[in-house]
């Protein structure tokens, strides 16, 4: 992992979405708190935060917006 855990992928979290700011916010609340994620303020889906997908060890492959496995 080269990258900060509270900076997702651009490929993943484009740097100019418009809620970019809202979804941050969110991840790190829940990292602060010890979550395993929290629920996206655009779409209501749960999302795993980065410190617990990097917890795992590996990627799962599933495209998880944090994951901290690409480069």
């Amino acid at each position: 992992m080269t990258r900060s855990l509270f900076e997702p992928h651009p490929s993943r979290l484009d740097p100019h979405h418009p809620q970019r700011v809202a979804i941050l916010a969110a991840h790190a609340e829940a990292v602060a708190a010890g979550r395993d994620g929290y629920t996206d303020p655009v779409t209501g889906y749960f999302v795993f935060t980065a410190a617990y997908l990097a917890s795992t060890g590996q990627c799962c492959e599933s495209g998880c917006r944090h994951c901290p496995f690409i480069a």
